[in-house]
């Protein structure tokens, strides 16, 4: 069976909790691995959150270190690609670095080299300086002359790494990073849930699932959970993950009194849980996405979304959850918004969602299907 399958090689930083591992961990679950190998070459030395669960699900976690420093990345590529390799496939998660990891593989005679875009990058690199700027449009064009296949969780995020003119070029798509349905379909036991985080059962709870850095504008969170409490007596936050702002934003949460109001749980494997048993609003004002599984999480927990009007409008998948603010607009609009919020939905959750994601292309099912279909033609 091993010379019938297609192996394929994807790169990321760490298969850490964040929206592009996780769908990654979707597809190995799911994807019939005894036609696709997956393997994983990482960045990072340091153990992931979804190592084990990967090499029990037969991937290899191969370490090339140096990113950083070109030519010992490389060398470390060829090394082990030559160790592990050869390889159908190279399917590439790293945004524009992408276009030198194409290129190794490339040099390595990989028949199909995919670039995947996860974000939109362009707000934060409008202010980029000279070097940085060279770099990006040097990676952008071995993207273009290395990639065999482009895809994009976005139209915005296919923009991004692929230029304006993407759709001209049939190479590059678009493929929705679906979620397993499975554990928002089950009954959950709200007060055990809250009591586990420290939540009184009564309350009403704003919830936000997310990297702490700065892409996902914590510090603006800040502002808005201040001011709400100040309008709500039983209001608080439940902020799930990790990052390299997780500690200031904790002193953050000190120095304007909310520490007894807003709960940092840290990276969690429960997350459904968290969505259909502690959280009654799903807050989102990321400076710039891609396209975010946690939105596409919370709305299948039925969860009301305040988000930024930056994320790719691909994200309404269930339209009368979403609310859509400017982040422009000052911190007691976004607060006036979660109170309006508040009575709109107070009568329950929309029952039908899981059907309505179910039949639509953010179904994990429906994107293996796609993503099989892909490394077929490549494979």
């Amino acid at each position: 069976m091993e010379s019938n399958r297609i192996k394929i090689l994807h790169v990321v930083g760490g298969l850490n909790r964040g929206g592009a591992e996780t769908w990654l961990m979707h597809i190995l679950r799911n994807i019939d691995r005894d036609r696709f190998q997956m393997d994983f070459l990482v960045h990072t030395p340091n153990k992931c959150s979804y190592d084990d669960e990967a090499q029990e699900l037969g991937a290899r976690i191969i370490y090339n270190p140096n990113p950083k420093n070109p030519l010992l990345y490389g060398y470390n590529f060829i090394r082990n690609y030559r160790k592990y390799g050869p390889y159908d496939i190279v399917h590439s998660h790293v945004h524009h670095y992408s276009g030198y990891v194409l290129y190794l593989a490339w040099l390595c005679g990989v028949p199909a080299r995919i670039a995947h875009s996860h974000n939109d990058t362009r707000k934060a690199e409008e202010e980029a300086g000279l070097l940085r700027r060279c770099y990006l449009q040097a990676m952008e064009m071995a993207i273009k002359k290395y990639a065999t296949q482009g895809l994009a969780a976005s139209r915005r995020a296919a923009e991004s790494l692929f230029g304006p003119g993407w759709e001209s070029d049939p190479r590059w798509q678009i493929l929705y990073c679906g979620i397993d349905l499975e554990p928002f379909k089950k009954s959950v036991d709200k007060t055990s849930i809250r009591e586990n985080v420290g939540i009184p059962e009564k309350s009403y709870v704003i919830g936000h699932v997310g990297r702490f850095a700065e892409q996902k504008n914590h510090k603006f969170l800040m502002q808005i959970a201040a001011e709400i409490v100040k309008r709500m007596d039983d209001v608080y936050f439940l902020l799930v993950g990790d990052g390299p702002l997780r500690q200031r934003m904790m002193e953050r949460a000190e120095e304007l009194g909310l520490k007894e109001r807003i709960i940092f749980t840290g990276v969690r494997s429960d997350i459904p849980d968290l969505m259909l048993g502690a959280m009654d609003l799903f807050l989102f004002p990321s400076l710039y996405e891609g396209l975010p599984v946690s939105l596409i999480e919370a709305q299948a927990s039925g969860l009301p979304c305040l988000i930024s009007d930056v994320i790719a409008e691909e994200a309404d998948i269930i339209k009368p959850l979403i609310h859509r603010l400017s982040l422009n607009l000052p911190v007691p609009a976004w607060a006036e918004r979660i109170e309006e919020i508040r009575l709109i939905h107070n009568n329950g959750k929309n029952v039908n969602v899981l059907e309505y994601i179910e039949n639509s292309p953010f179904n994990i099912v429906r994107g293996i299907e796609e993503l099989e279909k892909a490394y077929n033609e490549n494979g």
